[in-house]
């Protein structure tokens, strides 16, 4: 008995003294706590300041395109347009005003939100202070002011730079008036926890509203008294100085100053925006939490150690009394925990995976499926082969699945396949395919396989792509159509005079005259392009359907009666008036009618319906169903994904630009509406527009 119980003993004195010796340890490396715990603070203030500093240096960013925008040539409008734009892009810009190079305002912009209250208080004085800050300046320098008078939420500020001297009147200075309080928004996460208390000094070393109150308040007394605090005042001298890095304060000087009663971590950092000044920022971290813990963590290993030795104790009776049968039960325990534990990861894995997931058996036999893959494959999968799984699957794309799980489970190592097309159900489509050894001993779950479908991946790139092409079409409308223009209406002035001076008799009259036609179709040309890639957000108004259909009716009915084609309009049913751009919402109908009339022979038919659709929920809201059809050639299917393609056409060459789709497409959109097309070859085309109904007025109830 004394034999069985000597080990035990050692083993609960070994255990005490191991306890003691880690209590010792923690003791003794407490300033490499604190060390750690001034690391983890810097780390912290240092990413919520990179992200401060990108929002700073977004508002110079802005800046600097306003002077390039006012640098180049054009009217005040146009800049006044353009900086409007910017104004009302960016919520927190307030005001942007432009001064001369003599300090005087030129240019005044205010926020349409909050520009009546700024009016009332506007700080003229501080603005163009600011802006001579930048004119007396080196050239590139942003400027920034201090909290201005009169703000009550202490977050205004004006950021300033100064214009080129070859801008138009001979350079000045930009100022844009900025509700700064969203870009240090970051730094609220450091104050989540009531230990760390936040000290953020403006460009010009005067504390934001953004600071603890009473550091605030303590840090503009150093002016005048720097006694009991000498830790404050060389955490402020190295902030004014730009520099990075950690002091500890010491718990008498952090009681006083109102940090609790433990020492505290004063981890700082620069705030810089490029070519202005620097905006310091501190966190000051009290260690009471990390004390506690310390304390708590010693008490708990003291308690454990107690608990565990007993435990000790008392396993060692156990094991002198039934040894043997200890044993047996420990191991039949861990291979029962064992199990578990790979079965319920395993299942977890399989039901949690929003990709299909199969595990495989080292025969290679199906022993689970998840929710993704269970639904595509046939009822009672588990069990069966990969060919069973995947009938619609040919031999060779299943022997290429068999080799890849064979070659992971060979070496342990993960086996992919990326983007390959396969057809493992109905339609082929393209995977990532993953083979996924696990433990070696479970031949249940040896290996799983993971089918990734990219087909919604490549619709979102299809899309992608398509935008970019349209944003580069419209670029590219823009230059051409602004280069060939002047030089076409000189060329078809030169072309008319001359043709007037020769007369209509002269044999090269005809010829001149050809020359003005071409240059008209190609000035049409342009103007398409124009208003491809000019084509601004819609200013909806509510408008009746009937009255612009009547419009549209008369503008072309001389065009149908050359053409011989039967124009038929149908909108006699009552219908909601449409949140349309009236003038954008005409440009829709004559594109669609006249490519419907284009689309007919002589003696064709035309018509255009409308119909109510469904509302919304409220029923308040809901569409406006319109249709325009033909009885022409129709269009083949393998053009029908391309008919809203900038510059496709179907029309003879010469006859058509291939952009009127693509503009009643981008009109429709833009109106929130919808646009479909059907069409086959010999039987016909059929567009129709789901257009959104404008709000119904509010009608006013008197009781009588």
């Amino acid at each position: 008995m004394r034999s069985s119980l000597l080990p035990v003993l050692l083993l609960c004195t070994a255990l005490t003294g191991v306890i003691g010796g880690a209590v010792y340890f923690i003791q003794r490396d407490r300033q490499a706590l604190v060390d750690q715990f001034a690391r983890e603070r810097q780390a912290q203030l240092q990413e919520a300041a990179r992200g401060v500093s990108e929002a700073l240096e977004d508002v110079g960013e802005d800046l600097r395109f306003t002077g390039e925008l006012l640098s180049q040539p054009g009217t005040a409008e146009e800049h006044r347009r353009e900086l409007r734009a910017l104004l009302e892009a960016v919520g927190q810009y307030k005001a942007i005003v432009v001064f001369g190079p003599d300090g005087k305002e030129r240019l005044r912009l205010l926020d349409k939100r909050t520009g009546a209250s700024l009016a009332k208080q506007y700080p003229a004085e501080e603005l163009a202070r600011t802006a001579r800050s930048v004119l007396e300046g080196a050239s590139g320098h942003i400027a920034s002011s201090p909290p201005l008078s009169g703000d009550s939420t202490g977050w205004l500020r004006a950021f300033a730079t100064s214009l080129p001297e070859d801008a138009p009147g001979g350079g000045g200075a930009v100022v844009v008036l900025v509700d700064a309080e969203p870009l240090f928004a970051p730094l609220k996460l450091l104050t989540a926890e009531s230990d760390t208390h936040l000290l953020l000094l403006g460009a010009h070393g005067a504390p934001t509203a953004l600071s603890a109150p009473t550091l605030a308040a303590r840090y503009q007394g150093l002016a005048t008294d720097v006694r009991g605090t000498p830790g404050l005042a060389a955490l402020s001298r190295r902030m004014l100085a730009g520099e990075a890095g950690s002091l500890v304060i010491e718990r008498t000087e952090a009681v006083g100053l109102g940090l609790g009663d433990a020492e505290v971590v004063a981890s700082f950092v620069p705030v810089r925006i490029k070519n202005g000044a620097l905006w310091p920022l501190a966190t000051l971290s009290s260690t009471r939490g990390l004390r506690s813990h310390e304390r708590s963590l010693v008490l708990r290993l003291s308690f454990a150690a107690f608990l565990f030795s007993s435990f000790l104790i008392a396993f060692g009776v156990y094991v002198v009394l039934a040894r043997s049968r200890a044993v047996a039960l420990q191991e039949s325990l861990r291979h029962a925990s064992r199990l578990a534990h790979l079965h319920d990861k395993t299942q977890k894995i399989l039901d949690h995976i929003p990709t299909g997931v199969l595990a495989l058996s080292t025969t290679g036999r199906i022993t689970s499926a998840n929710r993704a893959l269970s639904t595509k494959m046939p009822p009672d999968v588990v069990g069966s082969t990969l060919a069973a799984a995947f009938p619609q699957a040919h031999a060779p794309v299943i022997q290429r699945l068999e080799e890849l799980v064979n070659a992971a489970g060979g070496d342990n190592r993960v086996r992919s396949l990326h983007g390959e097309p396969l057809r493992l159900f109905a339609e082929e489509g393209q995977y990532n395919v993953h083979a996924v050894p696990l433990e070696p001993h479970q031949p249940d779950v040896r290996t799983l396989l993971v089918l990734e479908d990219l087909s919604n991946l490549r619709a979102l790139e299809g899309q992608l792509l398509r935008a970019e092409k349209l944003a580069t079409v419209g670029v590219l409308a823009a230059g051409i159509a602004h280069e060939i223009g002047t030089p076409l209406g000189v060329i078809r002035g030169r072309a008319e005079y001359v043709q007037d001076k020769l007369g209509p008799e002269h044999p090269q009259s005809a010829g001149l005259g050809t020359i003005v036609e071409q240059i008209d179709r190609v000035s049409r040309t342009i103007r398409q392009l124009l208003d491809f890639s000019r084509l601004q957000p819609a200013e909806s108004r509510a408008v009746t359907l009937p009255s612009v259909v009547k419009s549209v009716q008369e503008l072309l009915r001389v065009e149908t009666e050359r053409r011989r084609v039967v124009l038929s309009m149908d909108v006699s049913q009552p219908l909601p008036a449409l949140a349309a751009d009236s003038d954008q919402l005409q440009q829709v109908l004559v594109n669609l009618l006249l490519n419907a009339c284009d689309a007919c022979e002589p003696g064709g038919r035309v018509r255009l319906t409308a119909t109510p659709g469904e509302a919304d929920a409220s029923g308040a809201w809901g569409r406006v169903r319109i249709t325009v059809e033909d009885d022409g050639c129709g269009i083949a299917a393998r053009h029908l994904h391309q008919v809203f393609d900038p510059f496709f056409t179907t029309k003879k060459r010469g006859l058509g630009t291939g952009l009127g789709l693509t503009m009643v497409a981008h009109i429709v959109r833009n109106h929130g509406g919808r646009i479909e097309l059907d069409s086959a070859p010999g039987q016909g085309t059929r567009v129709m527009l789901q257009w959104p109904a404008a709000a119904p007025a509010r009608e006013e109830q008197h009781v009588g």
